[in-house]
């Protein structure tokens, strides 16, 4: 039995170690970002959104995911850039964040990379808090890619709330 165990946390520790340093790299306007792809659920295309009353204007809505609603936040606008029409390249990348399944709707998704710790630096220190959602800043090859910390995209209050839907 003991054995059995330690099979299943060494399997653990594997699929862990087969995450590491990866990250799910996708446009948004201009910019590329990651994601570290251990958050990541699933990625799926532009669906249909229930719009709620008294959301922010970065919540665009719900979707039903296979009979899961899930609330899906606009990536553009949550970063203040001017909201565009979705099209075919439009994804949903679904994350969980607290606990919680949520969509963040990007203009397209690109390519999933390995980053080695060593590639990433910390995003510079601008007084007034510019860059609350980058966890870091990744090197690969000439370009840059800003690397997004998951669990700030939204604050307790918010999750709380989206949680509750």
């Amino acid at each position: 039995m003991l054995e059995k165990k330690m099979d299943e946390t060494e399997l653990l520790e594997q699929e862990e170690d087969t995450q590491k340093d990866r990250f799910l790299t996708f446009q948004v306007g201009n910019e590329v970002y990651g994601i570290e792809i251990k958050c990541v659920t699933e990625i799926i295309g532009i669906q249909p959104i229930t719009e709620v009353p008294e959301l922010p204007d970065y919540i665009k809505g719900i979707i039903n995911l296979r009979g899961k609603i899930i609330p899906v936040m606009d990536v553009r606008l949550r970063f203040k850039k001017e909201g565009v029409d979705y099209n075919d390249r439009t994804c949903v990348i679904v994350v969980d964040i607290g606990g919680v399944p949520i969509g963040l709707i990007v203009d397209n998704v690109s390519e999933v990379l390995t980053i080695p710790e060593e590639e990433i630096v910390a995003p510079p220190d601008i007084k007034g808090g510019g860059n609350r959602y980058i966890r870091g800043i990744g090197k690969v090859e000439n370009q840059v890619k800003l690397l997004l910390d998951c669990e700030r995209l939204l604050n307790e209050q918010e999750i709380d709330a989206l949680g509750n839907m």
